[in-house]
C-alpha cells in the first residue's frame, strides 16, 4: 500500500506535507528490503539539511542504510519512540514509524518528488 497523500524519492523516502511542516520517513518497500530494523540513529533537532543530504542511518539485521532528506529543511522534531522501539518502522513505516519533521522546508522542491502513482510505477520498473 502506497499512501496517496505523500511524495516519494527514488531512494525510498517519503515526505508528507502538513502546512508549513513536512514529515519524513522510509517507505514500506524500504523497510521490507531492510528486514528487521534494530537501531535508528535519529538526527538532532535543529540539524539543517540540503536535499539528498544523509539524514540518519537505519540499522537492520541485513545492513546499515543511509536515509536521505527528500528536500532541504531543518529538523524540527524527531520520533523519539524509535530510540527504544525501532521496529515501529517495520510495523508502520508510513504511520507510527515516521522519522522526523522538517520546518521550515523547501516547499518549492516538493514538485520534483514522485507522486504515489509515479512511485508505484517506479517500483514496478525496478
Amino acid at each position: 500500500m502506497i499512501p496517496k497523500d505523500a511524495y516519494y524519492t527514488k531512494d525510498h523516502e517519503w515526505l508528507k506535507v502538513n502546512g508549513d511542516e513536512a514529515t519524513v520517513g522510509i517507505t514500506d518497500h524500504a523497510q521490507e528490503a531492510l528486514g528487521d530494523i534494530t537501531f535508528v540513529d535519529l538526527p538532532k533537532v535543529g540539524k539543517v539539511l540540503k536535499a539528498h543530504d544523509s539524514l540518519l542511518v537505519v540499522e537492520s539485521v541485513k545492513a546499515a542504510s543511509d536515509v536521505y532528506a527528500p528536500v532541504a529543511g531543518t529538523v524540527s522534531a524527531i520520533n523519539g519512540a524509535l530510540g527504544s522501539a525501532p521496529e515501529l518502522i517495520n510495523q508502520s513505516a508510513q504511520g507510527d514509524g515516521w522519522i522526523c519533521k522538517l520546518k521550515p522546508f523547501d516547499a518549492s522542491a516538493v514538485g520534483s518528488l514522485m507522486t504515489a502513482d509515479q512511485y508505484e510505477a517506479f517500483l514496478a520498473e525496478h
